[in-house]
C-alpha cells in the first residue's frame, strides 16, 4: 500500500509523523438480531467463544468424521480506535485490527514493498513501470523541480525530460517546447479474489477507492491523488496509473489504492461513509477474518473468513479471533497476558515502558517477546539559521551558535548516545548514524561516525573559539573569537522537548555528557501542542529554538527531504515546511532530489541517497539518537510470528499465527 505524509503529532510520545494517503478496503455489516435487549456482557471467555454461534443452529447429521474443537485467538491492545474507517485517523491498533480484514494489498516488510493480493511488483525491469517523454504546454498541471504541483508558466522551474537532479533544474521560458518525464504503472490483481460476502473483487474497486480517496469530503493527504493524472481499470484485473509529467519518484510504483466494496458502498456518499456504521465498525475486506461486533470499550469479535484467497492453505489457524482493549497501561496488558487474559499484547499497549520487566519474564519463560526498533527514531535538530535571521543578523537576535559545522560535530561526539541506548533503553535499540536506519537496504555504512568522544569534542570547541575552564571542565565554554557570537558569552543552550518520561530521562542523560565538554544544557519541556504548533508563532515550525528533540516516523520515501532546503518552513512559503533547522546545502539537495527523483534500478536511486547521507552525516542538521523501542509479547507457546518494525502494523502476518501443540510438529 501506498504511504506519502504530512505533519501530525503522535499522541504517546508526540512524535510528528509523516503520514499519506492510505489506500484501503472495507467490509460489510453482519448484524445478529435479538428477541429483546439483552444487558451488554462483559468480555466473553474463550469457552463461551467456543461454544456460541452468531448463526441458526441446525440439526446434527450422522458423521464418522470427528469435528475438531473451535479455536479462538485473543490479542490484547492497549487501545480502542474511534472507527476502523480506513480512509480516518490512523493508530497501531486501528492497523492491528484491520490487518485481520483486509490483507496487504501491499505489505512492506523489511523497509521493502512486497506484493499481497497482486501478482507482483511493478517494475521498470519488467516493463510494467514505464518512464517516457511528454510535451507540456503552458497552463498544464506538472511538478515543478521543488516537487510542488503547480499550473506550468513563464519562470517555472522544471527538470526537463532526462534530468534526476535539481542540478539540472531550468526555469521554463514560456515560448521554448519542453519536455517532462511521465511515469505509468501498471497493477495486476492476483486471481479469485474476492470481498467476504462471496462477491468478486475486481479493478473496478480499486477504482471506486481512487475516487473516494480523492474526494474532497474524504479526510485524507492528496498529495498522491493530486498527482495523478489517470488512474483506470483496463480489465477485471488490471489498475493502470499515470502520474502528473515531472511526478517520478520510487513511491510511485505502490501508487495503487486499495480496493473498496463499491456494490455496497457506492451509492453513498463521501461525507455520509465518515459517519457509517457499517463503514466504521463493520467494514468488509477480503483477509483472513470478518467482524461480527464490536462492544465498545471492551472487545471486537470476528470469524474465519471462508472467501478467504489463503482458505486453501489451512489459514488463518484460529476459527474466532477477539481484539481485546485493555487501556489500564503495560502494566495490566503484562498481568493480563500472565493470567492467560490475552495470547498476543501488540506495541500499543507500550511495553517498551516496562524493558525490563518484560525480558525478565522472557528469560524465565513466563511469555514470548518480539522486540524490533524504529522506524521512529529521535533526533535533536540544531537551529542553525533561527527566523530571526531572515530579516536581522545573528548580532541583532540570537547568538550563531550552530553556524560553525564544527560546533555540530562538537556536540555529536560529547553526546553519549549509546549509553542512552545501553541503559534507557535496555540496548534494545540502535544509535542511527544518518537519517535512514541500519536496517534500511538503502542505509549508508561508510558516513561519518560520532561515538562518545570527550577529547575530540573538546578539540573542535577549542577550535571553533569556544574556551573551557582547565581547572573545571565542566564549567560552561565561553565564546573568544566565535563568529556571530559575542565574546564572553557562556555556551549555554536550551533543549527542547516533549514532557513524556523518555525524552525527560535523555535529556538528563545528554546533560551531563555534554557537561563534561564544557556545554550547559537548560532543559524545558512543553505540551505536543505548544512545541509543534504552527509556524510562525510556534516553537519548531517558526525556528525558534537552540536545540529541539523529537521523533519522525520512517516513510517509504528517504528522509533526505527533511534537510532540504526548499522546505524550510518561513513566511514566502506561509511557513509550510519541514527543515525547522535552517540547514541549506546545495550539494546536498541535488544528491537528495537525484535519490528521489530515480527508481529503483537506475544508478541515481542508490548514488543519490548514499551520497545524501555522507554530506548529511558531516554537516549534522541534526543529531540522530536512537530509533524508538517497539515490543510485542505473547504466550510461551506460540509461533509463526514475523516481527518487523517497517511494516504498518504489529501482525501483518496475522494468518498464519498458531499456538499449542501445532507450533510443536
Amino acid at each position: 500500500m501506498r504511504f506519502l505524509f504530512s505533519l501530525i503529532n503522535g499522541a504517546r510520545r508526540a512524535p510528528v509523523r509523516l503520514l499519506g494517503p492510505v489506500m484501503i478496503a472495507l467490509s460489510v455489516v453482519l448484524s445478529a438480531c435479538q428477541a429483546a435487549p439483552q444487558p451488554v456482557p462483559l468480555m466473553p471467555t474463550k469457552a463461551d467463544i467456543a461454544t456460541s454461534s452468531l448463526t441458526p443452529t441446525t440439526p446434527l447429521q450422522p458423521t464418522l468424521t470427528p469435528v475438531p474443537p473451535k479455536r479462538t485467538l485473543v490479542i490484547c491492545l492497549g487501545e480502542e480506535p474511534d472507527s476502523l474507517y480506513l480512509y480516518g485517523s490512523t493508530s497501531t491498533a486501528k492497523w492491528d485490527i484491520l490487518e485481520a480484514i483486509y490483507a496487504g494489498p501491499i505489505a512492506t516488510t523489511g523497509y521493502t514493498p512486497q506484493a499481497v493480493i497482486l501478482q507482483k511488483m511493478p517494475s521498470l525491469a519488467d516493463g510494467d513501470a514505464v518512464i517516457q517523454s511528454v510535451t507540456v504546454q503552458a497552463g498544464d498541471e506538472v511538478i515543478d523541480a521543488n516537487g510542488n504541483l503547480v499550473a506550468l508558466a513563464k519562470g517555472t522551474l522544471v527538470m526537463p525530460s532526462g534530468c534526476q537532479s535539481s542540478g539540472c533544474a531550468v526555469p521554463w521560458d514560456g515560448k521554448t517546447v519542453l519536455k517532462m518525464d511521465q511515469m505509468t504503472v501498471t497493477f495486476k490483481l492476483r486471481p479469485g479474489l474476492k470481498w467476504s460476502d462471496g462477491v468478486v473483487l475486481q479493478a473496478s474497486d480499486s477504482v471506486y477507492s481512487f475516487n473516494l480517496a480523492a474526494d474532497p469530503d474524504t479526510p485524507t493527504s492528496k498529495y498522491a491523488t493530486d498527482r495523478t493524472a489517470s488512474y483506470k481499470a483496463m480489465d477485471a484485473q488490471t489498475i493502470q496509473w499515470m502520474g502528473k509529467p515531472g511526478y517520478v519518484e520510487a513511491s510511485a510504483l505502490t501508487d495503487f489504492w486499495s480496493p473498496l466494496p463499491e456494490h455496497l458502498m457506492g451509492k453513498a456518499s463521501a461525507k455520509t461513509l465518515l459517519q457509517s456504521a457499517d463503514v466504521t465498525q463493520k467494514p468488509v475486506g477480503w483477509g483472513p477474518y470478518v467482524i461480527d461486533d464490536w462492544v465498545k470499550g471492551d472487545h471486537i469479535t470476528l470469524h474465519k473468513n471462508p472467501y478467504y484467497f489463503r482458505a486453501s492453505e489451512g489459514l488463518p489457524k484460529f476459527d474466532t479471533l477477539v481484539y481485546r482493549f485493555i487501556t489500564g497501561g503495560p502494566d495490566a496488558s503484562l498481568t493480563a497476558l500472565l493470567a492467560g487474559e490475552c495470547d498476543l499484547v501488540d506495541s500499543s499497549s507500550m511495553l517498551d515502558q516496562q524493558l525490563s520487566s518484560v525480558m525478565e519474564l522472557t528469560q524465565n519463560k513466563k511469555i514470548q517477546s518480539f522486540i524490533g526498533s524504529g522506524p521512529e527514531w529521535e533526533h535533536v535538530d540544531f537551529g542553525i539559521r533561527p527566523a530571526a535571521y531572515d530579516t536581522k543578523s545573528p548580532a541583532a537576535s540570537r547568538p550563531d551558535y550552530f553556524g560553525d559545522v564544527r560546533t555540530r560535530q562538537a556536540f555529536a561526539y560529547c553526546m553519549d548516545r549509546q549509553g542512552i541506548v545501553d541503559q534507557v533503553l535496555q540496548g534494545q535499540s540502535v544509535v542511527p548514524d544518518s537519517y535512514l536506519l541500519p536496517q534500511n537496504p538503502l542505509y549508508n555504512q561508510s558516513v561519518t561516525k560520532y561515538t562518545y568522544d570527550v577529547s575530540k569534542g573538546s578539540h573542535l570547541l577549542d577550535l571553533v573559539g569556544w574556551k573551557g575552564d582547565s581547572v573545571n571542565p565542566t564549567t560552561p565554554r565561553v565564546a573568544h573569537g566565535v563568529k556571530g557570537v559575542p565574546d564572553g558569552t557562556p555556551l549555554v543552550v536550551e533543549y527542547d522537548t516533549t514532557q513524556a518520561d523518555l525524552r525527560r530521562q535523555v535529556a538528563d542523560a545528554l546533560a551531563k555528557s555534554l557537561a563534561a565538554c564544557g556545554i550547559k544544557l537548560q532543559i524545558k519541556t512543553f505540551t505536543p501542542g505548544d512545541l509543534f504548533a504552527e509556524g510562525p508563532a510556534g516553537l519548531i515550525f517558526g525556528r525558534q529554538f537552540d536545540l529541539v528533540a523529537f521523533s519522525w516516523e520512517s516513510s517509504p520515501q528517504p528522509q533526505c527531504f527533511l534537510y532540504q532546503s526548499n522546505r524550510i518552513p518561513s513566511d514566502a512559503n506561509q511557513w509550510v515546511g519541514v527543515n525547522i533547522s535552517g540547514y541549506s546545502n546545495p550539494a546536498f539537495d541535488a544528491a537528495c532530489s537525484l535519490g528521489l527523483s530515480s527508481l529503483p534500478g537506475q544508478a541515481g536511486y542508490t548514488e543519490g541517497q548514499a551520497k545524501a547521507q555522507a554530506i548529511y552525516a558531516t554537516d549534522l542538521p541534526s543529531i540522530p539518537l536512537y530509533a524508538f523501542v517497539k515490543v510485542v509479547a505473547a504466550r510461551p507457546d506460540m509461533c509463526n510470528i514475523h516481527f518487523d518494525t517497517s511494516a504498518r502494523s504489529d501482525f501483518w502476518d496475522l494468518a498464519t499465527f498458531d499456538y499449542g501443540a501445532a507450533c510443536k510438529s
